[in-house]
């Protein structure tokens, strides 16, 4: 039996979720540069990755985080030097965007597991997890450690279904920037300070933060 208190959950999700972070601009981008397929394909290798942080969660690895400083620090370091090469790749981008016929594509294959790592690198996500999702739990509950798997799987899949439309979205606004490469330009500047701020920001961060 799931005992949650799921109208709270529910509402508090969508909020945490639509908040505009590293994941809704690493799907955008990738929409942006490889149409709305590529787009989508991140947002459910992004939701896998919060699958990967429910189990973690459910058998206690945030416990863990939280009492091993070695280990908080390296998975830390991780996430923030792949949160870095995205940011300093978008600055890098080119004021012109280049055409379908010659850019770089990657396979939605890979474009999925760097959704996945983007989320399984960050520690910060693990301990979210674990302080999140037990907060829904009703006081009374016979299984308290399914409850807490089952919420963090709801959790996932709200994750693709916000970010996937915001793939749509993105992907097809590609057209509207190809003719405007300077705003295309612009979009990836501010984008790629926010990713190297996440950076900044993750790397300082302390286990009680």
């Amino acid at each position: 039996m799931i005992d949650a208190h799921w109208p709270l959950f529910l509402a508090a999700s969508v909020v945490v979720i639509a908040t505009p972070g590293q994941d809704m601009l690493l799907v955008m981008s990738k929409s942006l540069a490889q149409g709305v397929r590529a787009g989508v394909a991140t947002a459910a290798g992004v939701s896998l990755g919060l699958v990967g942080h429910t189990l973690l969660a459910t058998i206690g690895l945030g416990a863990l985080l939280r009492a091993s400083e070695w280990l908080f620090v390296a998975l830390k370091f991780a996430g923030a030097a792949y949160l870095l090469v995205i940011g300093v790749q978008m600055l890098r981008t080119r004021a012109e965007l280049p055409d379908s016929a010659t850019i770089t594509r990657q396979s939605r294959r890979s474009l999925f597991a760097a959704g996945a790592a983007s989320n399984l690198s960050n520690p910060k996500i693990a301990v979210f997890y674990l302080a999140f999702l037990p907060q829904f739990v009703a006081a009374d509950a016979s299984n308290p450690a399914a409850t807490v798997f089952v919420l963090g799987l709801v959790f996932a899949a709200l994750t693709f279904v916000i970010k996937g439309p915001v793939a749509v979205f993105a992907g097809r606004l590609s057209s509207w920037f190809r003719a405007r490469p300077r705003a295309y330009t612009a979009l990836h500047r501010v984008s790629g300070l926010v990713m190297i701020g996440l950076a900044v920001r993750l790397a300082l961060s302390r286990r009680d933060g």
